[in-house]
């Protein structure tokens, strides 16, 4: 008797839209996996909550999701959720869950000047999680951790197609941007999915060229290890979730079309109750 494949089913979450990062690079690394794009719109932002409250939040949403989506791999595209709610989420669950880690380590690596800058949330940049990575990958390098107050909220404001302000943006990223002598600042870590939304503004605004680090790729090819034996034919289907149950406006339609691959998915971004 001949196996038949059976289609995996990812299921992406993030407190917001920054997840769209990871799920981007999830479908250019499994395209024959269905994908569930679940935002926490009751619960974003994350970075200033407690963080009781942020565990409360993703413990509760995942009651609700895997419940009704029954997914193979659930992949947390939040670096708050990340580094405060996956040991929960293990205990509780016993289907895999893939993280969002800092990309300190191969930033540490790669940077010729060993001069690199994280860029993060305030909460992010706070933990000492954070702090235990940049020892751990980076104690060679000078490290400046930015911890950006606003550019997460503008990220899900340039999604929602509104303009931008550019000197707000340019004035979050600077802090980034070091010289020591000869030496400068050649690699940012993206240390918040929300920020390679912006990416190409960052490109745009920077006051010199450098690496802007993104998790993404490595987190999808994460993901690919652990379902390496669920694989099959043809393409995989995509819908659209928020946590309250709202509708994605046409604007955000448009902008998960122009987003994610070239492929028609995106116009079956529906919001389910």
């Amino acid at each position: 008797m001949i196996a038949v494949p059976i289609r995996a089913k990812i299921l992406v979450f993030d407190s917001g839209l920054g997840g769209l990062t990871v799920l981007r690079a999830l479908i250019k690394q499994r395209p024959d996996a269905d994908f569930v794009y679940a935002a926490d719109d009751l619960g974003f932002p994350y970075g200033p909550r407690p963080e009781d409250d942020v565990v409360a939040l993703v413990m509760n949403a995942m009651d609700t999701l895997i419940s009704a989506e029954k997914p193979d791999c659930v992949v947390i595209a939040c670096n708050t959720a990340s580094t405060l709610v996956l040991p929960h989420l293990r205990a509780k669950w016993p289907i895999p869950f893939v993280g969002t880690v800092p990309a300190i380590k191969p930033a540490a690596e790669f940077s010729a000047t060993r001069m690199i800058s994280i860029l993060a949330t305030p909460g992010t940049v706070s933990r000492d999680y954070t702090r235990d990575l940049v020892e751990k990958f980076a104690g060679h390098c000078d490290v400046t951790l930015v911890g950006a107050k606003k550019l997460a909220s503008l990220a899900e404001v340039f999604m929602h197609g509104e303009q931008l302000d550019e000197a707000e943006v340019a004035a979050e990223i600077a802090p980034c941007f070091v010289a020591d002598g000869e030496r400068r600042t050649d690699c940012v870590v993206l240390a918040c999915t929300h920020y390679p939304l912006l990416k190409e503004k960052f490109v745009r605004l920077a006051p010199w060229p450098v690496h802007w680090i993104d998790p993404a790729p490595a987190i999808a090819r994460r993901a690919d290890q652990v379902l390496r034996d669920r694989r099959s034919e043809g393409q995989g289907a995509f819908s659209f979730r928020y946590t309250s149950g709202a509708q994605p406006d046409e604007k955000l339609r448009a902008a998960l079309q122009k987003f994610l691959p070239a492929r028609a998915r995106a116009e079956e971004a529906i919001a389910r109750p």
